[in-house]
């Protein structure tokens, strides 16, 4: 083992990971980068913007979206200076208390966003299925306890793996695979006893996103359901317009998800290009596209933003 193998070995930093084999681009790949970031902020904090500011958004709907921007806008700040500080050849190194923090939030974060979908699911779910009842179901006190619970849910239920990284025993070169810290990047890095976190992880999955995506889709299989009830075309059409940019925003959280997950697990033999290339569409592609999503398929953000742009001019 080299002096500096041995070096990066015992100590508390993690060496960071771009493009491997192609850190000659690195200032190419920055540009399209921090133009991603860019429109994650301005996207998203825009939609913020529009909900605080439109009485007439004021809704458990705009509720449930202003939840999902903000979380948007929080996986963003949680990885915007390892990505960055990579690409822009800033600082390659990240301290192990620091790793373990960017883990927590970018899982934690993953999880609520689940949780939100799932929010926003019921919501549509009540709107179609039983509208008449919809304002006292869905009352402020309710949203707010929903609100609660996905926040309460996605901050403890990752807390005992993330606290057990801290104790880990690190015997293998800290290099990690992606330029931001993953759970699975650091028990492949660990000489512990990393059952229970694998085990737990796997459940935590299992009771989370996946769970979150089952009842995701029995809540549409009943929302069509009733839609096909309806005798009237135009009828139908109108109340399934009304989800599309769930829809969307469902398919944009999840297929991300599967994709990184199907590249771990069959993708051996591909470049770890790929690898990066997926690990970066899961933390960028659900913040950039659900601002441009909401922008434009529902009705009420996109006059208000129009409005407020005419303003403007």
């Amino acid at each position: 083992m080299s002096a500096s193998s041995a070096s990066i070995i015992n100590s508390s930093i993690f060496i960071l990971t771009g493009f491997p084999g192609l850190d000659q681009y690195y200032s190419w790949f920055s540009i399209p980068f921090s133009f991603v970031y860019a429109m994650v902020f301005l996207g998203n904090c825009l939609v913020l913007h529009v909900i605080r500011t439109e009485p007439s958004l004021h809704q458990p709907m705009f509720y449930f979206l202003a939840m999902l921007a903000l979380t948007d806008l929080c996986m963003g700040l949680s990885t915007v200076h390892t990505v960055l500080g990579v690409l822009w050849g800033l600082n390659q190194e990240v301290s192990q208390e620091a790793c373990i923090a960017q883990t927590y939030f970018i899982h934690g974060l993953s999880c609520m966003e689940s949780g939100v979908l799932l929010a926003m699911a019921f919501d549509r779910f009540t709107a179609i299925c039983n509208p008449l009842r919809y304002t006292s179901i869905l009352t402020n006190s309710r949203v707010i306890h929903f609100m609660v619970t996905i926040l309460m849910r996605a901050a403890l239920s990752i807390l005992p793996v993330i606290i057990r990284l801290k104790f880990f025993h690190y015997c293998r070169p800290h290099i990690l695979s992606h330029s931001f810290c993953l759970h699975q990047d650091l028990l492949r890095l660990a000489c512990s006893d990393i059952r229970f976190n694998s085990f737990y992880a796997l459940a935590l999955v299992i009771c989370t996103l996946l769970l979150d995506a089952v009842l995701i889709l029995i809540s549409y299989i009943l929302i069509l359901h009733t839609v096909l009830a309806i005798a009237s075309q135009e009828e139908r059409l109108k109340s399934l317009q009304t989800c599309v940019s769930h829809i969307c925003a469902v398919l944009v959280f999840y297929i991300p998800i599967i994709g990184l997950t199907m590249v771990h697990r069959f993708g051996k033999h591909l470049s770890p290009s790929v690898h990066v290339l997926m690990g970066n569409i899961y933390i960028l592609f659900p913040p950039l596209m659900n601002p441009i999503i909401y922008s434009v398929k529902t009705q009420q953000i996109r006059g208000r933003m129009k409005k407020w742009f005419s303003l403007k001019m």
